[in-house]
């Protein structure tokens, strides 16, 4: 068998500490993890992770940007089993912030990540998000669903109230209660882009 090259070995030996990181993030959070623990359960030294990752943050970054990255694949495929476009993407954000409840996604991308890391809405994986966002919303405003307004204003309020509702859900003491309201909130707000309102007028209160 030939050996492996020093490529195909720098590659495992990442996929290796991630997903120990990824275990470590999740029981006992980002602060509480340690290196040397992490290392020596994938047979690794704390070099392998500063050659590779460059310090725990540089860790931690590539663990975000899988969970976030998986994050957007699931909630496209919820939106790509609806039948309209819109409520497709409306579906997306729904599911984005849904995912808040995941306690893998809770601690490490919505409140980990974000102490650490900082703005989240300037982690490349959200870019990537951004970018797909972007794309609906040109398309959208072809076919005439969406008021002709600034894709870019449009595309960044959409994706930031996603991101926003669902931090504020990871955060909250109670998320399971939060959750339908941040969703609400969410298609209330995002349905004042279309052209035509969908929603339905407050019926009249009933004098006595």
């Amino acid at each position: 068998m030939a050996a492996k090259s020093r490529i195909e070995t720098m590659e495992e030996n990442r996929a290796k500490l991630t997903s120990a990181a990824r275990r470590a993030f999740a029981e006992k959070g980002f602060a509480a993890a340690s290196m040397d623990e992490l290392t020596a359960d994938v047979g690794l030294t704390r070099g392998a992770l500063y050659h590779n990752f460059g310090d725990k943050k540089g860790l931690l970054a590539a663990v975000v940007a899988q969970i976030d990255g998986e994050m957007a694949k699931r909630a496209q495929e919820v939106g790509a089993a609806t039948e309209d476009d819109w409520e497709g993407l409306l579906a997306e954000g729904a599911a984005y912030i849904e995912m808040a409840l995941d306690p893998e996604v809770q601690r490490i991308v919505l409140l980990d990540g974000p102490a650490f890391l900082g703005d989240p809405s300037q982690w490349p994986s959200q870019n990537a998000c951004l970018q797909r966002t972007r794309q609906a919303v040109t398309s959208l405003i072809a076919k005439g669903t969406l008021k002709p307004i600034d894709v870019d204003a449009m595309a960044h309020l959409l994706n930031g109230a996603a991101l926003n509702a669902a931090l504020w859900v990871a955060a909250s003491e109670e998320p399971r209660s939060v959750l339908p309201n941040a969703i609400e909130a969410f298609r209330h707000m995002a349905s004042g882009l279309l052209v035509k309102r969908t929603d339905h007028p407050a019926a009249p209160s009933r004098s006595r």
